[in-house]
């Protein structure tokens, strides 16, 4: 029994130990603490505080100027990149001076623009994030205003190539007005106008202008307009009867004003006929079955289809070209082009038909437009030529050729 009384007392841990020590000295308890461990230190089985981040670089370099060139409202703020930052956070200070986030921007970026009011004075920072959410933060910069610009100096190659067509333009005018033959191509479609009127004429049959089923918001129902007024000049010196069916009430309105004007203008007021420019129906396909009666009814000997054409195109072509007419048409809408070409006899495609007006009235502002249009083409053209040839020879960029002549 004695020697399994030492035996446990050897095995019992030191601390239990030195408090029974402890106890039997002063009559209290002794804490025990971990050997070798230092003021600050957690206790063992204690999880140890995180130490604070390490700062991490601050941009440099932080700017914070009005957007030029713009209509006011921001403010363009700039820095030089930090290695190794994961992101960036912009903040801004007020007249109150506290600086609070308004964006952030990734690390590829080194520039940001904040919307604000105009005439306000702000300050800004920016804060680097790191890997591990250090941050450093920019000095703050000088205050900036935002206001509007009355001019956009990017835009200084557009205004010089507004101004420069302006004078093409007006130069060809003077030349038209002046009485030179200003050189058109021949367009085998409008040089058929005559000869299609002159038909329907010698047949004693009416002339059928259908103005397209686009509203008068479409540059080509606004092309088909004007080429309805000189249409309308001559079926009115012929004494054709001319019929105009609409699917669009303002377009049917405009086109009777513009054949009413074309009749007085070829001095034949009293034969204008107010039942010829009539509305049919809005819905597209409705329309072309209303106009496909007219053409099998009425027989007219040309059909002329002109303006802003849709799946109908097909419908109104196949049916006048059954009842024997000329038909010549016209249409911006590509995908309408080759029923047409197929269809009719004439077609003008694209740009002709806002040409077409030109071409028939001669009218010295229209030519004037028409041929500095194309010279502001070929001028275009050429630099495009010209930017190619020097990317080819010199390996750089030409886009600032383009860029500062305003294409």
């Amino acid at each position: 029994m004695r020697w399994a009384c030492i035996l446990c007392l050897l095995t019992l841990p030191a601390g239990w130990a030195a408090a029974q020590e402890g106890a039997a000295v002063g009559g209290a308890p002794v804490e025990t603490a971990v050997a070798g461990a230092d003021a600050g230190e957690a206790p063992l089985g204690q999880p140890a505080e995180p130490a604070p981040p390490a700062p991490f670089p601050a941009p440099a370099g932080a700017t914070a100027r009005d957007k030029p060139n713009d209509g006011g409202g921001a403010i363009a703020i700039r820095w030089q990149p930090v290695p190794g930052a994961m992101a960036y956070r912009i903040e801004r200070a007020g007249e109150d001076g506290a600086f609070v986030p308004v964006g952030a921007a990734s690390a590829l970026e080194n520039a940001y623009e904040d919307r604000v009011e105009d005439g306000v004075a702000y300050r800004y920072r920016v804060v680097a994030l790191g890997p591990a959410g250090e941050e450093g933060a920019s000095p703050a910069t000088l205050p900036a205003r935002s206001r509007p610009q009355w001019f956009n100096g990017d835009l200084t190659g557009v205004a010089l190539s507004v101004v420069a067509f302006i004078l093409v333009v007006a130069w060809f005018i003077r030349r038209a007005r002046r009485g030179e033959q200003l050189f058109v191509r021949r367009i085998a479609g409008l040089e058929a106008v005559d000869e299609a009127v002159g038909r329907a004429t010698e047949m004693g049959r009416p002339v059928l202008y259908i103005p397209g089923t686009g509203r008068i918001e479409d540059i080509a129902t606004v092309a088909s307009m004007n080429v309805l007024g000189e249409i309308a000049k001559k079926t009115a010196e012929f004494g054709t009867p001319i019929l105009v069916p609409n699917r669009d009430p303002v377009v049917f309105t405009v086109s009777r004003e513009v054949v009413k004007g074309a009749y007085t203008a070829a001095g034949r007021p009293d034969a204008y006929d107010p039942n010829s420019v009539f509305f049919l129906v809005e819905n597209s396909l409705a329309f072309a079955a209303a106009v496909d009666g007219i053409m099998v009814r009425e027989r007219p000997a040309t059909n002329f289809l002109l303006g802003s054409f849709f799946a109908e195109s097909l419908i109104l072509a196949e049916v006048g070209a059954s009842t024997g007419a000329i038909q010549i048409a016209g249409t911006d809408q590509v995908p309408q082009l080759p029923f047409f070409v197929v269809a009719c006899d004439y077609t003008l495609m694209g740009e002709e038909l806002y040409a077409a007006s030109a071409y028939l009235s001669r009218e010295p502002l229209m030519l004037g437009a028409l041929k500095g249009q194309d010279a502001g083409k070929l001028l275009f053209m050429a630099l495009l030529v010209a930017g190619t040839i020097f990317s080819l020879i010199t390996g750089l960029d030409a886009g600032w050729l383009l860029s500062t002549s305003g294409y």
